[in-house]
């Protein structure tokens, strides 16, 4: 063993197994060398485990788990670089002897297997594809196996490093870059550069795809061109929603029409306008009934849909045979 971090309270059920009798209560993290066995001990009458998604899917062979009347062991041999990860466990604290009652009791800490050769933990992805929400931070997970690595954050076109200020993007050892306020300007090729003695190695690269999303749904109004018409004069009903600048919304439309067989006739618009003292875009539908026939009186729906969700609007059409029309209300 190379380092282990400061001593968790002595209430934790985790501890670390350095021989036989031997034992010693795992701080928040350690680290060990690549090779090196592991054993950990988890007191509890029913323990569950929880380990790194790689030694679940690709290690079972060299993991094993066994539980004893008052405690539970996770053994762990030929370890590697890929076996860097958080190790866990959590069980019921018994004082009825039978173990229904008491709290549930956890422990757990990271665990980096350090690699001379491997400064960050394999994977098999040369490259990967993260979408860049403007809502929301993402994670690069960049892991190192040694957290004395130095690791920067660099674009590959152009090639530049990244600034990280821990507001706009931090970096945690365990985890890798959070970009906290993703920005179109981030969009494209990225990895993260790690650094050791004389060794340097990049990461996997990861191909950043902004997607800018909407604050809420949209929130549609709809107009007729009139609230009736007679037989045979056309009608158009139009919908529109504010919002964002370069939010696409869809349109659908409802309309009596269509249990007609009628197709719909739909021009669609976006255009940038300023309402209070901001640019806001004005994206619109709307729906053209030719000819109008009796069946074509009734309600007009129209839903429309962004990232975030769908918003519903209608009106009322009639179609009648008096020569009266009466204009739609402004």
């Amino acid at each position: 063993m190379e380092a282990a971090a400061p001593s968790l309270p002595a209430s934790s059920i985790l501890t670390l197994v350095l021989g036989r009798g031997r034992f010693q209560k795992v701080g928040d993290s350690l680290s060990l060398r690549a090779g090196d066995p592991l054993e950990l001990r988890c007191r509890g009458k029913v323990v569950h485990w929880r380990v790194p998604v790689y030694l679940e899917e690709e290690g079972k062979e060299r993991l094993r788990i066994k539980h004893f009347s008052r405690h539970s062991q996770l053994q762990l041999v030929n370890s590697t670089g890929a076996d860097t990860g958080e190790y866990s466990c959590w069980a019921q604290r018994c004082q009825d002897g039978e173990g229904t009652e008491g709290e549930a009791r956890k422990g757990k800490t990271f665990i980096f297997f350090t690699d001379p050769e491997e400064l960050f933990v394999p994977t098999e992805d040369y490259y990967k594809v993260v979408q860049l929400h403007s809502h929301q931070p993402v994670l690069l997970p960049c892991q190192v196996t040694n957290p004395l690595a130095q690791v920067t954050l660099h674009g590959e076109f152009p090639p530049e490093e990244v600034p990280v200020d821990g507001i706009d993007i931090s970096f945690d050892v365990k985890k890798g870059f959070t970009i906290h306020r993703p920005r179109a300007s981030l969009a494209g090729a990225l990895f993260c550069l790690a650094s050791l003695g004389g060794l340097r190695q990049i990461s996997t690269k990861y191909m950043l795809i902004y997607i800018k999303y909407p604050s809420s749904s949209p929130k549609p109004t709809i107009q007729a061109s009139a609230t009736s018409v007679q037989l045979g004069e056309n009608l158009s009903v139009t919908c529109t929603a504010l919002g964002e600048p370069d939010i696409a919304v869809d349109f659908i439309w409802e309309y009596p029409g269509q249990k007609l067989g009628r197709p719909p006739y739909v021009s669609e618009w976006a255009s940038a306008i300023r309402q209070e003292g901001q640019v806001q875009q004005e994206a619109g539908s709307t729906l053209h009934v030719e000819e109008a026939r009796a069946g074509d009186s009734g309600i007009y729906t129209c839903r429309a849909t962004n990232l975030q969700g769908t918003g519903t609007a209608t009106t009322r059409v009639r179609v009648t045979r008096s020569s009266h029309v009466s204009p739609a209300p402004s």
